[in-house]
């Protein structure tokens, strides 16, 4: 399954949370966003939610 960035949709109940990530990190998934035309939030939720739901399907 390929990774896809998801479209936000409605606003559901969220959480403020705080991550240290290395500074390659966040270039890369700046550029992202960028070709995506999305935020850097949404590339990074998009990306666990792709990883937890590959991981279910694994087990």
């Amino acid at each position: 399954m390929k990774f896809i960035i998801k479209k936000t949709k409605e606003k559901i109940t969220s959480l403020y949370k705080t991550l240290y990530i290395k500074e390659v990190l966040v270039k890369e998934l700046e550029i992202i966003a960028k070709e995506n035309d999305t935020s850097f939030n949404n590339v990074v939720i998009s990306m666990i939610e792709y990883c937890l739901e590959n991981e279910k399907e694994n087990d």
